[in-house]
């Protein structure tokens, strides 16, 4: 099970145009299918946030992003006692009411036995997605490691 970053959704409905990009389409639309695919009610809302393609993709397939359940709300709970990690949730973020699905992905990662992916890099002393998913050992993979784990070449 793969847990899509609010970035990667994004990233491939503004970099890899269905009518250009056929082969990936089809083989991401049959993950989607198969139930592979998944993500969570923030990343929802953080698509929404914006207008495009992703947006009117994720409209189309909203029951892949799932409301968070208790265990999820106690792993992003868990998330946040560690005091470095609270710098996450970016401060123009909270006095402006904006969206931070980081840590929501990251649990129901975490929950659903799942690997997040992001376009994040790993960073020293960073408080990024793939910062946290090494401190909690959850996988998480780039955009190219997600296609490379699923050996699409095009």
């Amino acid at each position: 099970m793969y847990v899509l970053d609010t970035n990667v959704i994004s990233h491939l409905h503004k970099h890899y145009y269905r009518s250009r990009f056929v082969s990936l389409w089809k083989n991401f639309d049959e993950l989607v299918a198969a139930g592979k695919v998944t993500s969570t009610r923030e990343a929802y809302n953080e698509l929404h946030d914006g207008a495009g393609a992703d947006t009117d993709w994720a409209k189309a397939n909203a029951k892949l992003f799932a409301t968070p359940d208790a265990k999820e709300g106690a792993f992003v709970t868990k998330i946040y006692s560690v005091p470095h990690f609270q710098a996450n949730i970016e401060r123009q973020k909270i006095m402006r009411g904006g969206r931070n699905a980081d840590a929501f992905i990251i649990a129901r990662a975490f929950v659903v036995g799942g690997t997040v992916v992001t376009k994040e890099k790993l960073k020293p002393n960073a408080v990024k997605i793939p910062n946290i998913c090494e401190h909690f050992r959850v996988p998480y993979l780039d955009l190219e490691g997600f296609m490379e784990k699923e050996d699409w070449t095009f």
